[in-house]
C-alpha cells in the first residue's frame, strides 16, 4: 500500500508549541506516509527535509513550477516528474518501482474570499481540461486529484459535467464518463460525500466557518480527493480519513480546527494499493 498525507497548514511553522518538520515525522512514523503534500508551506524546503530525514532518512523533496503545492516523498524525485503545472496545480506522473504509474494532480483552489461560485466552476473547466490532457498525454486515465479545492462535494465546479464531473457514488462513476450534448466527460469518484454529517465516522469536515449571514454550512469539506475510475479498486475507502490528532497533538480547539496553533484545515490521510 502506498500511503498519502495532504494538508494545508495556513503558513504555520509550530504546530501545538512543536516545531512543524517534528510533528509531520510523527505523522509519518505513525501512519506509514510514503507522499506528504502541503498548501500553505512556508517552511525552508531543504531545513524541512534536513529535519524529516534525521528519522525517515528515505524521503526526497519533489520540486516543481507550482509555488502552491510542496511535494516530499519516499523515493527520488525522477520517479515523480511534472507533467503538467501552473501557479496552483501539479500534476505528477507518478512511477515507482514495480508499481502501477499513476497520475498525481495536486491543487490549491482560489479561495472564496476572492472568487464567487461562478468563477470558481469556470475555473473547474479549464483545470478538468488541463487534466484529461494530461492523461492523454501518459496514456491512461489513472489519476487522483487531491487538494484544498476551497468548494464542497455538492458545489457546482465539482459536479459540472464540464467542471470535475465528481459523484458520489462508484457504482455511476464506474460508468466511466457521462454523455452532455454529444460531448462525452469523465467521471471522479468523490468519496468525501460520505463523511459530511454527524454518520461520518470522521469530523464532518475538514474546514469550519461561521458567518453571520442567512447561508452558512458550519462544516465544509474543502480538501478532497478525487478518484478516476480506473483507480477505484486500488483505493481503499476504509483507510480514508480525516486527522483530527496524532497521537498526543491535537489539531483541534473546542471541537474544531484550531487555526492559530495548528491550521484551518485538517489532514487527509488516503492509501492505494498500487
Amino acid at each position: 500500500m502506498t500511503t498519502f498525507l495532504f494538508w494545508n497548514i495556513r503558513k504555520n511553522r509550530i504546530i501545538k508549541g512543536k516545531p512543524l518538520p517534528e510533528v509531520i515525522t510523527q505523522m509519518v512514523l505513525r501512519y506509514g506516509i510514503d507522499v506528504l503534500m502541503f498548501a500553505e508551506f512556508s517552511f525552508d524546503e531543504n531545513i524541512f527535509l534536513n529535519e524529516l530525514k534525521q528519522q525517515c532518512s528515505d524521503f526526497f523533496y519533489a520540486p516543481g513550477l507550482c509555488s502552491k503545492i510542496h511535494i516530499f516523498t519516499r523515493f527520488d524525485n525522477g520517479f515523480a516528474k511534472p507533467v503538467c503545472e501552473n501557479d496552483r496545480l501539479t500534476i505528477r506522473h507518478l512511477k515507482l518501482p514495480g508499481m502501477t504509474d499513476i497520475l498525481l494532480a495536486v491543487i490549491h483552489f482560489p479561495s472564496k474570499m476572492y472568487w464567487n461560485d461562478e468563477s470558481q466552476a469556470s475555473e473547474c473547466t479549464e483545470l478538468s481540461m488541463e487534466i484529461r490532457k494530461a492523461e492523454k498525454n501518459v496514456g491512461h486515465s489513472r489519476t487522483l486529484l487531491v487538494g484544498d479545492l476551497n468548494m464542497n462535494p455538492f458545489e457546482s465546479g465539482l459536479v459540472n459535467a464540464n467542471g470535475f464531473n465528481a459523484v458520489s457514488c462508484r457504482q455511476i462513476a464506474g460508468r466511466k464518463f457521462r454523455t452532455v450534448q454529444k460531448r462525452d466527460y469523465p467521471f471522479f469518484y468523490n468519496p468525501m460525500w460520505s463523511f459530511m454529517g454527524d454518520l461520518s465516522p470522521n469530523l464532518p469536515g475538514t474546514y469550519y466557518y461561521m458567518a453571520s449571514e442567512h447561508k452558512t454550512f458550519f462544516w465544509n469539506m474543502f480538501d478532497q480527493v478525487l478518484i478516476r475510475p480506473d483507480l477505484i479498486s486500488s483505493f481503499d475507502t476504509g483507510e480514508l480519513k480525516i486527522l483530527d490528532s496524532c497521537d498526543n497533538i491535537s489539531f483541534l480547539k473546542n471541537g474544531k480546527p484550531d487555526k492559530n496553533n495548528a491550521s484551518d484545515h485538517l489532514p487527509l490521510l488516503f492509501r492505494l494499493n498500487l
